[in-house]
């Protein structure tokens, strides 16, 4: 077998882990999750799932690096752009499409907030937020402003989980939200002196 497909079988197995892992960190909680009931979901031995993955905690950061690189790339992106009002819609447009694509990741994490800040990838997740949260924010604005900044994202958050119980198209829903955290980034853009 070529180098090639192996690779390819290699990264279907460590993807299949990761789908998993997620399912099961969901349905039952990341600390009641072991390694075996991971092993045996797979129908594979311990053995075969530490060929990929040492830990539960590898398995976990593996899927948040997987998921968040476009949250990355948006920050790369952002602090290239000029501060302006548009950068700032188009950062916020940018991370809810992040986060729909990476739901199952963020529901866990939302769930799961204790064991996550203990985690590495609570760490990682809060570098990240402080990366947009700078994006966003005017160095001169007015705290209230500075609020309204941190609030979208925030909102873009909440609407993922507070929403899911409201009857109504996913998409329309996602579309309020989307509309709310434009609308909170505009209005503190505009109370920076910004046009």
């Amino acid at each position: 077998m070529d180098s090639t497909k192996q690779q390819r079988r290699r990264g279907d197995t460590r993807r299949r882990i990761q789908d998993v892992a997620l399912a099961l960190f969901a349905e039952q909680g990341y600390e009641k999750t072991s390694l075996r009931e991971i092993a045996e979901r797979l129908d594979v031995t311990k053995a075969a799932l530490y060929y990929h993955f040492k830990t539960k905690e590898e398995i976990l950061v593996s899927i948040f690096e997987g998921l968040v690189r476009p949250v990355e790339e948006l920050i790369e992106w952002g602090r290239e752009q000029p501060h302006t009002l548009e950068t700032k819609q188009e950062i916020i447009r940018r991370y809810s499409e992040a986060l729909a694509a990476a739901a199952p990741l963020f529901r866990f994490m939302q769930e799961n907030q204790a064991t996550v800040r203990d985690l590495r990838i609570g760490e990682m997740f809060k570098t990240r937020m402080l990366g947009l949260r700078d994006i966003l924010i005017d160095p001169e604005a007015d705290l209230a402003d500075q609020v309204r900044c941190v609030s979208a994202l925030f909102t873009l958050h909440a609407g993922m989980f507070v929403l899911n119980d409201l009857a109504g198209d996913p998409e329309e829903k996602r579309a309020a939200v989307l509309e709310v955290a434009t609308d909170l980034v505009t209005q503190a853009h505009r109370g920076a002196g910004g046009s």
